[in-house]
Formats: C-alpha cells, sequence, structure tokens
C-alpha cells in the first residue's frame, strides 16, 4: 500500500489510483446560528500534500449542512475545471460522508438540491471517495470557513481575509551554517510545515 501524505487516509490499492490527476480536497462548513451567517472551506492538495488552492465563500443565512455541502461542491467544481478525474473528499461532518456514500437518505428538502448538484458532479468524474474524520484532522478547511464566515460579518476586511487565507510563500533560497552538526539558517524565516532541501556549497 502507498501511504501519501493524506495521513493514510485512504487505501492506495494495487490500482494506485489507475494513473488518474488526483485531487485531495480537505472541505468544511459552518453556520453561526442554524440557520445562521454561513460560509464554507476548501483546502486542496496533490496526493503528495502539495497546496494546490484555498477555497472559501460566504453564503448568507444557510444551515450547517448546507454549508458542508457547499464546500464539498466548491472542491468539486475545482477538479473538474482544472482537469482531475478522480478525488478523495475529507470531511468532518459524518453527515454529508454517509449521504454522499448512499448509507444516510436525504431527508431534508432544503438539501436536496446541493446533493443533487454534488452527484451530478461526482458523475464527471472517473474516480471519487469520500473520507470522514474528526474535527482536529481538517483545521485547514475549518480555518477557511471561519474566515469567510468573518468576511461576510464584516469581522474582517477582504484584503486582510485574502492575506490570511494563504499562508506565506516560503523563499526561493536562503542561506545558513551548520554550528554543533545542526543546520542554522540566516536571513528570511522559513514559514512552518515548508520542505527544504539542503546542498553544500563549495568553500
Amino acid at each position: 500500500m502507498t501511504v501519501a501524505r493524506n495521513g493514510g487516509l485512504f487505501d492506495d490499492g494495487p490500482a494506485a489510483e489507475d494513473k488518474l490527476r488526483t485531487l485531495v480536497a480537505h472541505v468544511d462548513g459552518g453556520s453561526r446560528g442554524n440557520p445562521g451567517p454561513a460560509g464554507y472551506g476548501a483546502y486542496l492538495t496533490e496526493t503528495d500534500g502539495t497546496m494546490v488552492a484555498e477555497l472559501c465563500d460566504f453564503l448568507g443565512v444557510q444551515t450547517n449542512n448546507f454549508a458542508e455541502y457547499s464546500g464539498l461542491v466548491a472542491a468539486l467544481e475545482y477538479a473538474i475545471k482544472h482537469g482531475y478525474s478522480a478525488v478523495k473528499i475529507v470531511s468532518d461532518s459524518e453527515l454529508l460522508v454517509k449521504q454522499m456514500k448512499g448509507q444516510y437518505k436525504v431527508r431534508s428538502e432544503a438539501l436536496l438540491a446541493i446533493y443533487n448538484e454534488a452527484r451530478a458532479l461526482v458523475r464527471k468524474l472517473d474516480r471519487f471517495e469520500v473520507r470522514h474524520v474528526l474535527r482536529h484532522l481538517n483545521k485547514d478547511a475549518d480555518r477557511l470557513a471561519n474566515l469567510a464566515m468573518d468576511r461576510g460579518m464584516g469581522k474582517v476586511s477582504m484584503e486582510r481575509a485574502d492575506a490570511y487565507a494563504k499562508p506565506p510563500a516560503a523563499p526561493a533560497e536562503v542561506r545558513g551554517f551548520v554550528r554543533n552538526g545542526v543546520v542554522e539558517f540566516t536571513g528570511e524565516a522559513l514559514p512552518e510545515g515548508c520542505y527544504v532541501r539542503v546542498r553544500r556549497e563549495k568553500s
């Protein structure tokens, strides 16, 4: 089994995605009040964990469940528009996951249209998977959903929201030196979690 940086959430068996271009999407949605001011977030990566895009939007007054589905639809639309033929969805909404798997029926009239929209988008893909995780494993999508709600409620400006939505880009090159076997970088700080490769320069 191939374990990518999706934390082993998906079983990448012998088919190994059948050479399909695959998008991994952490999605979330919420409302402050139910219904209330609502927003969704979608954190999109390649299968190796490289971030592709961050999506978020304010939805006006909606329910939590509608906001969750809005994040799913946004991720599916992005995948289809950008040429992905397989999508792996990660959500902390047990209702959404079980409804998309056909384990629960959609009993809410308010959700039926957006559920059908999601199903129609899924039919355009060659492969679709959805997994349920606990909220602490869905932090990036939760951050984006809350950002959308803050923006819609006037708690943060559009400019600040766009800045907060995206982590700072790592500088293309940094310099440093080795002290007691530890590399110490000089100059610009590196963002938390970025990948680095160290190459020795000639003296």
